[in-house]
């Protein structure tokens, strides 16, 4: 097993079972996480037949609450903030935004749910990625209302199962989890341990998120481990299994410069709140939604088998810069290197042939579509 010894970095409460798998480690976000166990592209290919499971215990989970116990009041302290529509998340429904600064930029991507509990009502649970959250929570901090409560769930693990046989994986242990759609949510038991699972994930694929007390995380991992139909997958499959669904990553194709429209996630951002406005950076969001951004995220297949990766510049057939790779690498379910990027906006539409520089060298390229591979989540 290869580990960091930085003895700094902090770890999950499933260390001991990567360790136990022979796990090949590195640090991540101030954790010593799981890259590989067999290898980046069995387990990538694992995943798309089968089901893969994370450990993802390093993001960051948090309540939000207000007093009083009401969604609308929450809902409009959160909306204050980001350009999602809170109000009208429905009970046990989950949903994908950004935090977003003063000029429009992205702070972060996250999830955010409302409990299907009425008793929670006055609640909202919110999952930031891993390197940001600590930036995420002082900014939540600053800029909500005092009314508001954010509180830190530093003691709950999260696991990710994912993949085609995730639902008949899940049944065994969850039944209430096979009955959950795309983006939804409750609060149940595993095998008798008292969870929250969502169904979603990060891989383009079927599956769940598994939020439960740290404690309590070895018995569902050992539970799920136990089936045959199910291996431990790292962060090098979960990088490859995104990108080939053509989903961002932030601190790649997502920064403080990057708006919604230009990375190609408006559908995020709801009706009401592309028209009424009421956050950070609306007034540029507004403008590029009605005029257009100046450059946009694509999707491209470089031609042959080298890869490109982030960094490289864009060109166009002329030799002219038109943009960067923001994330690259080879894609195995496509059996062919991807890769995506911003370019500005003539160069955007699936078929514009492109030029990547790579080491030194011009590698044609075509813009295409994205995702590379079908999504799959269950409607």
């Amino acid at each position: 097993m290869t580990e960091s010894t930085d003895t700094t970095l902090l770890e999950t409460p499933l260390a001991d079972r990567h360790r136990a798998l022979g796990a090949r480690t590195v640090p991540f976000a101030g954790y010593a996480m799981p890259v590989q166990y067999e290898g980046i592209m069995a387990e990538h290919l694992w995943t798309r037949a089968h089901a893969g499971l994370f450990d993802v215990s390093h993001m960051g989970q948090v309540v939000l609450t207000v007093p009083g116990g009401s969604h609308e009041a929450v809902a409009s302290v959160l909306e204050a903030l980001l350009p999602a529509d809170v109000l009208g998340l429905a009970p046990g429904r989950m949903r994908y935004n950004f935090l977003v600064n003063d000029d429009g930029g992205i702070l972060d991507d996250l999830m955010i749910t409302r409990p299907a509990d009425p008793a929670e009502a006055g609640s909202l649970m919110i999952v930031l990625n891993a390197a940001c959250k600590d930036a995420d929570l002082a900014h939540l901090r600053a800029n909500l209302p005092v009314k508001a409560t954010l509180t830190t769930l530093d003691d709950r693990a999260l696991l990710a199962l994912q993949g085609p046989e995730a639902e008949a994986v899940m049944a065994a242990h969850a039944p209430e989890a096979v009955d959950l759609a795309f983006m939804g949510a409750v609060t149940t038991s595993f095998d008798g341990v008292a969870c929250h699972i969502s169904r979603s994930g990060y891989t383009g694929e079927d599956g769940y998120e598994i939020s439960v007390a740290a404690g309590q995380a070895g018995a569902i991992w050992d539970a799920l481990m136990a089936d045959d139909r199910v291996k431990p997958i790292g962060l090098g499959a979960r990088d490859s299994l995104r990108l080939e669904a053509g989903l961002c990553l932030y601190g790649h194709d997502l920064d403080t410069t990057t708006s919604p429209v230009e990375a190609g996630l408006t559908w995020a951002i709801g009706k009401r709140r592309r028209e009424e406005g009421g956050f950070p950076g609306a007034a540029r969001i507004q403008r590029e939604i009605a005029e257009g951004p100046s450059r946009r995220r694509v999707g491209i297949r470089p031609e042959g088998r080298a890869p490109a990766r982030e960094g490289a510049p864009i060109l166009a057939e002329d030799g002219s810069a038109i943009g960067v790779v923001t994330s690259g690498g080879y894609g195995p379910s496509v059996e062919a290197p991807v890769a995506m990027g911003y370019v500005a906006p003539g160069s955007t539409a699936p078929g514009t042939r492109l030029f990547l520089e790579v080491r030194g060298k011009r590698l044609a390229a075509e813009v295409v579509k994205l995702p590379f591979v079908p999504n799959r989540f269950k409607r």
